[in-house]
């Protein structure tokens, strides 16, 4: 049975029913996480049609959408049409153009909106590494920058490190590596001062005049997490002009609120 309707972005999706067991219907409001979303891009109509043979040879069900970022489909968790969609990821020679998907990982029929939000955040990431395939689960134990889409990360670290980075252009101070260094050390003058080799009131001094610059104080957890998550993206951008190298540049581990504020 092939039934014909409208998708979330309007355009048309076609459901090919070979047996309705194994899949669950959008329509139906069982608990059983059986189903996997699966975004693929750019929009290939060989891909809709290699998923429905499959479908049909193995009497599972298929539902593809096309929408603005390539195809969608909702097809049973570890089923063939799901096997289809990883192989024609591994199939960069493909005459018609290698494909990027995304994978949302099993899902209840109630959860199916998120699953297709889950496999689109998965496929932007696999983009961003290089990529075929990418799978929810992979993506949600990766680092934060990750998570970000390029665009939205970039301009990110750009609004909060700016000001900064226009101090150290007209030599005036190292004000983004000390920071990181301080930020890497949790607020710890000796250590932070000691990673970039110098006296720590010539610290004490930088993270001043960056409180000043920025006009927000970093005894804040909340202006302390921006900094830090805007540094960790500017360096997986491979911005020479936050070069680690001056500093300390592991992630802060949880460690006792109080190394924030000693010293200060």
């Amino acid at each position: 049975m092939e039934r014909c309707g409208g998708s979330e972005k309007g355009g048309p999706f076609r459901e090919k029913i070979s047996r309705p067991s194994g899949f669950a219907d959008p329509g139906n409001t069982g608990n059983t996480g059986d189903t996997v979303a699966v975004v693929a891009s750019p929009a290939a109509d060989r891909l809709v049609a290699a998923t429905e043979a499959a479908a049909a040879r193995a009497g599972e069900a298929v539902l593809s959408a096309v929408g603005e970022e390539g195809t969608l489909l909702l097809c049973a968790d570890d089923g063939a049409v799901l096997a289809v969609c990883r192989a024609a990821a591994r199939a960069p020679d493909d005459p018609a153009g290698p494909l990027t998907v995304g994978l949302s990982g099993p899902v209840t029929a109630r959860e199916i909106p998120a699953a297709r939000r889950r496999a689109l955040r998965a496929l932007l990431v696999a983009r961003r590494r290089g990529r075929a395939c990418a799978e929810h689960d992979e993506v949600v134990d990766g680092s934060l920058p990750e998570l970000l889409s390029d665009e939205a990360a970039r301009g990110f670290a750009e609004s909060r490190l700016r000001p900064l980075r226009e101090h150290d252009a007209r030599g005036r101070g190292d004000l983004v590596a000390s920071l990181r260094a301080w930020l890497a050390r949790h607020g710890q003058w000796d250590a932070a001062a000691s990673d970039l080799g110098v006296h720590r009131h010539t610290l004490r001094y930088r993270m001043r005049r960056v409180e000043e610059i920025l006009g927000r104080g970093l005894d804040d957890p909340d202006v302390r997490m921006e900094l830090w998550l805007a540094l960790k993206v500017a360096e997986a951008e491979g911005d020479p002009a936050d070069d680690p190298a001056g500093g300390r540049t592991d992630t802060p581990s949880a460690r006792p609120a109080e190394h924030l504020a000693r010293d200060r």
